[in-house]
C-alpha cells in the first residue's frame, strides 16, 4: 500500500502542473456545485489526452446524446471531455485515500479489499449516475414547465398573432432560467440567427424528449406546412392533455417526497427506542 501511494503521488505531483497550465482556461466554465473537484479536473484531462483517447466508443456515443440534451450540440463534445476528465480524477483520488486507509490499517485483509472495490466502483459510476439524474430532474422541469407555455402561446395565437411572434415574444418576455424556457428561447435564437422554423422546432422536440411535446411540434409543423384553420382548438386541447399530466407529475413528486422521508423517519424511531429501552435494560441488568 505504501509503494500504491508514493506511485500515485508522484503522479499528481508531476501532471498536475502541466494539466494546470494546459486546461487551466479550458474549465473555468464549469459549475463549481455540479464539479466540486473542479481544480483537478484537468489531471484527468490531461491523462485522457496523453493516452489519445478518441471518445468514439458505444459507451460514449451513448453520453454524448446525453450531454446534447443537457448542454446542446455546441458544447456536447467538451462536456464529453469533461466527463471522462472528471471521472480520472474521482479514480486518482480514490485510489489515494485507498492507499493511506491501506497504511494505516496494516495488514490488508479480505474486508478492505471488498470495501476498496466498493469504493471505486462508486466512484466510477458516480459521475453516469449524478448525469442520469441530471436528465431526470429536467426531464420532469420540462414536463411540469410545459403547460403553462402552451396555454400562453395559444392565447396569443388565439390573438391573432403568428406561431413565430407568439414564441418571439414568450422567449423575450421570459425571465426563467428554467430548462424548458431555455429552450424556447434557444429556439428563437435558432430561428433568428437563419436556421427555419421547421427544422428548429424538430430540433426543439428532439432535446426535450416529452410526447406531449412532440405532439404540439407536429401540429405547429402541419399547420406551417399546410396551414390548419382548427389549430387553436387542436392547442386547446393540448394544454388541457398537460394539466392533467402535470397533476400526475405533482402527484408523483409528492409520492417520491414521502418515500424519501420513510428512511430517515425509521431511523429516528429506532433512535428513539434505543433511547427508551436503554435505562430499562440496564436496570433489569442490575436486579
Amino acid at each position: 500500500m505504501a509503494f500504491l501511494f508514493i506511485f500515485l503521488l508522484i503522479i499528481f505531483i508531476i501532471l498536475y502542473g502541466p494539466s494546470k497550465k494546459k486546461y487551466h482556461n479550458y474549465i473555468q466554465s464549469l459549475n463549481k456545485k455540479e464539479y466540486p473537484l473542479k481544480r483537478f479536473i484537468p489531471l484527468g484531462l490531461y491523462i485522457m489526452k496523453s493516452i489519445k483517447y478518441k471518445y468514439n466508443t458505444k459507451y460514449d456515443r451513448n453520453l454524448y446524446t446525453k450531454l446534447i440534451e443537457l448542454y446542446g450540440f455546441k458544447n456536447a463534445k467538451y462536456y464529453l471531455e469533461i466527463h471522462w476528465g472528471n471521472r480520472i480524477t474521482y479514480v486518482l483520488i480514490s485510489l489515494l485515500v485507498i492507499s493511506i486507509l491501506g497504511m494505516g490499517i496494516g495488514q490488508i485483509g479480505l474486508g478492505f479489499i471488498f470495501l476498496s472495490i466498493a469504493i471505486l466502483g462508486a466512484v466510477i459510476y458516480g459521475p453516469d449516475r449524478d448525469l442520469n439524474e441530471r436528465l431526470k430532474r429536467r426531464y420532469r422541469m420540462i414536463r411540469i414547465d410545459f403547460p403553462d407555455f402552451l396555454n400562453k402561446l395559444t392565447l396569443l395565437v388565439d390573438a391573432g398573432l403568428t406561431v413565430e411572434r407568439s414564441w418571439e415574444k414568450i422567449a423575450c418576455e421570459n425571465k426563467s432560467s428554467r430548462p424548458l424556457y431555455e429552450e424556447i428561447e434557444r429556439v428563437w435564437l435558432n430561428i433568428k440567427g437563419g436556421k427555419s422554423q421547421s427544422e428548429a422546432y424538430e430540433d426543439f422536440a428532439r432535446r426535450c424528449r416529452a410526447p406531449e411535446i412532440s405532439k404540439f411540434i407536429s401540429a405547429i409543423l402541419q399547420n406551417l406546412r399546410k396551414g390548419n384553420d382548427k389549430l387553436i382548438t387542436i392547442l386547446r386541447v393540448q394544454a388541457s392533455d398537460c394539466w392533467e399530466i402535470r397533476k400526475n407529475e405533482a402527484k408523483k413528486l409528492g409520492e417520491e417526497a414521502s418515500s424519501k422521508l420513510l428512511f430517515p423517519m425509521m431511523i429516528m424511531f429506532i433512535a428513539i427506542l434505543i433511547i427508551v429501552l436503554t435505562p430499562a435494560v440496564l436496570q433489569l441488568k442490575g436486579m
